[in-house]
């Protein structure tokens, strides 16, 4: 006998998953707790194995619940697909997008103007983020497209390479200090990041002295920070503002590598979302990597 699942439940073990919580899912799909937790038990009783297993105040998905949430992903996309393409009324379908933010003010807009004219009923989500987390959120099926830089001897790690871009010591052009006296003042993200692992060793290997001026977890900070003459950051020159300029033979500062960027798709993506990885990747060569 064919197992049918109810689209319905299905959506709402993708919702859980996505908000880390049964009790949001419900309230996002309009819903009662015990009619969601209805479906999940109909779904295990259906795939005969248990799907979620508590861990404190959490349900956490089981190796078979998984991958249930990966085909619901796929199922979901391709009914409200279907529904859109045929003219039917049917929840909106949703493509979600991950980028840095050093791609905000150009990738991402070019990438959605370009997807809007080829998909223009769908919504699409986009996430701003860490590298490791997008990289997560791709492999984990809650993003269906992503860029992310990643390490330049990354080369077997997965993603698309699209291209590798110099890193560079920045400073505000009236930025001033003495690197034979002073440590050197740096403006860094939060840890983990690639561009804060690359400044410390490249500085610890050449023996300069170096203290933590500001941390932040923005791109926005770290322009305001140098603007404010705090001190050096590292970043590519990709968006570069005004003002800003590259500094480290200026300082004397270390030699630093390049740093990969790759595109991110997940396995689950549905036809939509494979378009949206094409524009992605396309937008991200032409504005970002040409040639």
């Amino acid at each position: 006998m064919n197992i049918t699942f109810d689209i319905d439940a299905l959506r709402a073990i993708v919702a859980g998953t996505d908000l880390r919580s049964f009790a949001r899912a419900a309230a996002q799909l309009g819903r009662s707790q015990s009619a969601v937790s209805m479906q999940l038990k109909k779904l295990e009783q259906q795939a005969g194995t248990q799907l979620f297993v508590r861990k404190g105040r959490t349900l956490v998905a089981t190796d078979a619940g998984e991958a249930l949430v990966a085909y619901a992903r796929r199922i979901i996309a391709l009914n409200d697909e279907a529904a859109l393409a045929l003219g039917a009324t049917a929840t909106t379908a949703t493509v979600r997008l991950g980028l840095p933010q050093d791609f905000f003010e150009d990738v991402m807009p070019a990438t959605l103007s370009a997807y809007s004219r080829m998909h223009p009923g769908v919504h699409v989500e986009v996430l701003a983020g860490p590298n490791h987390v997008l990289a997560e959120e791709v492999r984990a099926g809650r993003l269906d497209a992503a860029i992310a830089f990643c390490p330049e001897s990354s080369s077997g790690s997965g993603g698309e390479l699209i291209g590798k871009l110099p890193m560079r010591w920045m400073a505000h052009k009236s930025f001033v200090f003495d690197s034979l006296i002073d440590q050197i003042p740096l403006v860094l993200f939060d840890h983990p990041c690639l561009f804060r692992q690359s400044a410390l060793t490249a500085l610890e290997k050449a023996g300069k002295r170096w203290r933590v001026a500001v941390t932040t977890p923005s791109l926005p900070g770290i322009w305001a920070a140098l603007r404010s003459n705090l001190g050096l950051a590292v970043r590519t020159e990709h968006g570069m503002p005004e003002g800003v300029q590259c500094s480290g033979e200026k300082f004397g500062l270390p030699k630093l590598p390049a740093i990969s960027l790759k595109l991110l798709r997940s396995s689950s993506a549905s036809p939509a979302a494979q378009d949206l990885c094409d524009l992605l990747e396309q937008e991200t060569i032409r504005l970002v990597a040409p040639g």
